[in-house]
């Protein structure tokens, strides 16, 4: 399933060929009793990670609109220690950022040795949206690419896994998603306007995105398009995708001091 769901490394993607409402054979009820396990295991892998504290696991997560990052986040990594996990919100640029480069703000939230770091949103969106609403020039955000290789590449080359997930969300599945956010007085606050400018730009969204798949699918730093439309095979699929990265990555509990075994506490 895993193997599905990765880009290969120059893989020119047509995301209108991947499905969104994939299953992967599972039932609803199936998955959802299944999640938990996958979860304990996640736990456990974290903990080794979290004790070893010689690498670092970068999880980056982006999506349209109501794809369910936020949800993803809350499914996933409940039951983990929370102390090893790292969440970054990527929003709007703020001055103090944007007097820098596009990836300063990025590289101080990546995970410190031991931790689990999440980003919700992306150092993607500076060849995403940037791109889409033409806030800087082509011949500027095309030179982006081999930056973000370069970056990533680092990263991984000073101990840190990098693994990347697109949560692939049909337009019809979006647009019931934003119109239970408007009718439903709990969740109003997560709508905009500009959640309905940017589905007028669906088409060079994914546009944006196939061409960021092809030029950053790395073997070392790769994408995964996860379908998205149901939540459940959604947070089943990713989880177990952390726990293969994890398993590969193999962490290990630190041997204990010496003189430890035999001893009583009195």
């Amino acid at each position: 399933m895993i193997e599905q769901l990765r880009v290969k490394p120059g893989e020119r993607v047509k995301l209108a060929d991947w499905a969104t409402d994939e299953t992967f054979g599972w039932e609803k009820e199936e998955a959802k009793a299944e999640l938990p396990r996958v979860l304990e295991r996640l736990a456990e892998l974290q903990s080794r990670l979290f004790a070893e504290e010689k690498r670092g696991l970068l999880v980056v997560l982006q999506a349209m609109d109501a794809a369910g990052k936020d949800g993803t986040i809350r499914s996933v990594f409940t039951g983990v220690n929370p102390a090893g996990v790292e969440v970054t919100n990527f929003g709007v640029p703020t001055s103090t950022e944007l007097a820098h480069d596009y990836l300063w703000r990025v590289h101080a939230a990546v995970p410190a040795k031991g931790l689990i770091g999440v980003f919700n949103r992306s150092h993607y969106e500076d060849v995403l949206v940037v791109r889409v609403k033409n806030f800087v020039t082509k011949a500027r955000w095309s030179k982006r690419y081999s930056h973000i290789r370069a970056f990533e590449q680092q990263l991984v080359d000073e101990g840190t896994t990098v693994i990347k997930i697109y949560l692939h969300v049909s337009k019809e599945e979006q647009a019931l998603r934003l119109q239970d956010r408007i009718d439903d007085p709990a969740e109003r606050w997560k709508f905009r306007l500009g959640d309905l400018e940017d589905r007028k730009l669906w088409p060079k969204y994914m546009a944006a995105y196939e061409d960021a798949f092809a030029e950053t699918s790395t073997k070392q730093a790769p994408w995964f398009i996860v379908p998205a439309d149901r939540k459940w095979s959604r947070n089943l699929a990713i989880a177990n995708l952390l726990v293969k990265t994890l398993e590969t990555m193999d962490p290990q509990l630190p041997p204990p001091e010496e003189g430890i075994e035999g001893l009583k506490v009195v």
